[in-house]
């Protein structure tokens, strides 16, 4: 366990979806040789210029304060806040049920950063930055596919990369060992582009 795999993480935190594979990734950690490496990407960016529900359309207008203000935060302290960030907005809006910008606002505060921070939810000021994060995710596994997208090294140098796994709850232990186990083989097969059935559970962040 002492040299750990890379494996790059692309999330939107508003994504339920995402939040739940994301703490399954924090599972495999624990008993698999890997270490997640965060990164942003965006529904907004994703969903723009395409036919949406007004109801949508309303919700990625509000997507993009969180995103900004990571990214924002990124800067200023560094890749490791990423994770951190997310760590806590994502709790705070999948598991406590604040809405994002006093999700944000008290995950800055958990974290003893600045508010000034908030600025960055309604400024384009880091919009360029999160645009080339998002593209060098999405431009891993296509256009019609959303977050998370999971990336690992190949073993022929290239990475392998796949959105998902979609999943609920987070299996936990070795039983999430052995689900990454099978998203590996599977997404390392060549030719293999998908699986999937309709899902019929709501996420469940337990």
């Amino acid at each position: 366990m002492s040299e750990r795999t890379p494996v790059d993480f692309w999330f939107d935190p508003i994504c339920p979806w995402a939040w739940i594979t994301s703490r399954w990734m924090l599972e495999v950690e624990k008993v698999r040789p890997v270490q997640v490496r965060w990164h942003v990407m965006s529904l907004a960016v994703l969903n723009e210029g395409r036919e949406v529900p007004a109801e949508y359309a309303d919700l990625m207008l509000t997507a993009w304060g969180p995103v900004r203000t990571i990214i924002a935060a990124q800067r200023d302290y560094g890749d490791d806040m990423v994770g951190h960030l997310y760590t806590d907005i994502g709790t705070r809006i999948h598991v406590q049920g604040e809405d994002y910008v006093a999700a944000v606002q008290h995950a800055l505060r958990g974290l003893a950063l600045p508010d000034a921070l908030l600025d960055a939810a309604t400024s384009e000021e880091f919009d360029a930055k999160l645009r080339a994060s998002h593209a060098e995710g999405i431009g891993l596994v296509g256009e019609d596919v959303g977050t998370p997208v999971i990336a690992v090294p190949g073993s022929d140098g290239e990475r392998v990369a796949f959105f998902g796994p979609v999943i609920t709850p987070a299996p936990k232990g070795e039983a999430a060992g052995r689900l990454w186990d099978g998203v590996i083989l599977v997404a390392s097969t060549p030719g293999f582009f998908e699986l999937k059935r309709t899902r019929t559970a709501d996420p469940d962040f337990v």
